[in-house]
């Protein structure tokens, strides 16, 4: 069976959103990092706010390993309205996120990514189909913004990795455990 795996960059009060505020410096560590966490991935499921803004900007980036990876992979988006623009490899998910997550979890294939999105990371933990959170944890604090485990139920969680970045981040991997 396919695993869900959560990849989301968290200042160290949980804020996931707009990660470009409280994460000023990229490093090879975490391209390291990040590479290790895609290199398992065929697919990816996007909630339709972060497809829109990807859509935009990564087939004309160069920036790697994430370019090559996020423009080639299967795009699976959760999403009632037809996708504009048009991008390579994507799709709208008809009916619910979280059945969807759970039959595409049955097949064939690698590692299914979430990639920012964090309203369908969200209903995708609360869904139970969540295998795996790998977090990028910035050392410091944000001005505000959505947090990836509010309204997440309860779950209790296995350290499986864990590392500091040359630049300070806290790269860690968690295994859901119920």
């Amino acid at each position: 069976m396919r695993k869900i795996v959560v990849y989301e960059l968290v200042s160290l009060d949980g804020v996931a959103e707009d990660p470009d505020a409280f994460i000023p410096d990229w490093d090879e560590d975490m391209d390291a990092n990040l590479g290790a966490v895609i290199a398992t991935q065929d697919a990816v499921i996007l909630g339709r706010r972060s497809y829109d803004e990807w859509a935009r900007y990564w087939p004309g980036s160069d920036i790697q390993p994430f370019s090559d990876f996020i423009n080639g992979v299967t795009k699976h988006v959760a999403t009632s309205a037809p996708l504009d623009p048009a991008w390579s490899g994507a799709t709208a998910i008809e009916g619910d996120v979280v059945e969807f997550a759970r039959r595409l979890k049955e097949g064939d294939g690698g590692d299914i990514g979430v990639h920012a999105s964090i309203t369908v990371a969200q209903a995708l933990l609360a869904g139970g189909v969540v295998d795996e959170l790998r977090l990028v944890i910035a050392p410091g604090v944000a001005e505000g913004g959505r947090r990836l485990l509010e309204g997440v139920p309860a779950m209790r969680f296995e350290t499986i990795a864990s590392s500091v970045s040359s630049t300070g981040y806290l790269m860690v991997g968690y295994r859901v455990l119920n």
